[in-house]
């Protein structure tokens, strides 16, 4: 990844036309993105984030520089201008309960013809990007100060239980506890030491909301409530037992496989990824572009990537399975280190089972 981020960024300085289309470049400082070739004056390398494609830029916050108007999509590719079609169609749609033989009808497509060309674009289905984007009105009307019961229907949903029956999934919360901002939110967590140093398990009433690696119980407990700021945390040895005794039994090699039940925020993307890495086998590994290709979008790798992460559930989602193509680390999020030991453990673990008389 580090390699194809300076590969983006030389093509950034040197303003190479040839990369328009295959990513964009977002600057912090200034909140907004443009194509490489933009004759904007370039920033600082510190200062800019990659996205593959406009739309990933914008749901991080960004907007589309007036200069190069990095989010319309150039003549000639015809899926691409097709599947903006049926994104801007959806979008004026929200509040109809839109079925995809009428967006076909709309763009003269055939409905398999458009469910194909939508998901081999974008990676998710038409439906799943209509109600992504009912999610983040919602969302977006709730942090402006709107009532959860007006939010609501501005975003599209019909009524209250719609909106409920997806709260899980895309909020991880209740829609009135997000109106406020998390402060009904009741978590619990406890800290064990463990090979790994010391691993923090915290849990709604849902399920568990974070798992955490550290140096530190100190830290990890600090790194909690900055995720959560609004909520009511405590520390809970006691009830949240079961589920500490089958991570320590995950790490000893003693329970290949956890299926714990989780209370955590993603995007329709990132729980693509997340699902597919919950069935990546105990002892293996496959790299970032693998991973891609099996959510049914290869030139998604950066992305992946991203997705991975930004996984708030060690060892439950096991993104540490994911590497380079070169079969390099890569990144993880709680230290290579332990990236390394993990992957050397299971590998270790799963070659003595797979040696065993009788196997």
């Amino acid at each position: 990844m580090a390699e194809e981020q300076e590969i983006f960024w030389q093509a950034v300085l040197s303003k190479d036309s040839r990369f328009d289309g295959r990513f964009v470049f977002a600057v912090k400082s200034t909140g907004v993105y443009c194509r490489p070739s933009c004759p904007s004056r370039r920033p600082r390398r510190e200062r800019v984030v990659f996205f593959p494609v406009s739309k990933a830029a914008e749901e991080a916050g960004f907007r589309a520089c007036y200069r190069c108007r990095p989010n319309q999509i150039a003549s000639g590719n015809r899926k691409m201008e097709m599947v903006l079609r049926a994104c801007r169609y959806l979008e004026v749609h929200l509040d109809e309960d839109i079925r995809l033989e009428t967006v076909g009808r709309q763009l003269g497509l055939s409905p398999f013809y458009l469910q194909r060309t939508f998901k081999s674009v974008l990676g998710i289905t038409p439906r799943q990007y209509a109600e992504a984007c009912r999610t983040q009105r919602f969302k977006s009307n709730v942090r402006t100060g709107g009532s959860v019961t007006s939010a609501l229907y501005d975003a599209g949903y019909g009524s209250s239980s719609r909106l409920y029956e997806r709260a899980n999934s895309e909020l991880g919360m209740t829609p009135s506890t997000y109106g406020r901002g998390g402060r009904e939110i009741q978590i619990v967590y406890t800290i064990r030491e463990c090979s790994l140093g010391f691993v923090l398990v915290a849990a709604t009433s849902r399920g568990l909301c974070a798992v955490k690696l550290g140096d530190t119980a100190a830290s990890l407990e600090s790194d909690l409530r900055s995720e959560f700021p609004a909520a009511e945390i405590k520390r809970s040895d006691q009830s949240l037992g079961q589920a500490v005794s089958q991570i320590l039994d995950h790490l000893r090699g003693e329970q290949p496989h956890l299926d714990l039940p989780l209370d955590i925020r993603s995007t329709a993307f990132q729980r693509q990824v997340w699902e597919a890495l919950r069935v990546v086998p105990y002892g293996t590994s496959l790299s970032y572009s693998d991973l891609a290709k099996a959510i049914g979008r290869p030139t998604s790798a950066r992305a992946v990537a991203r997705a991975c992460a930004t996984n708030p559930v060690a060892l439950v989602i096991p993104c540490h399975r994911v590497v380079r193509k070169d079969r390099s680390l890569g990144g993880y999020r709680w230290g290579l280190k332990r990236k390394r030991a993990l992957l050397d453990s299971e590998v270790a673990r799963r070659e003595i089972a797979t040696t065993k008389p009788g196997k």
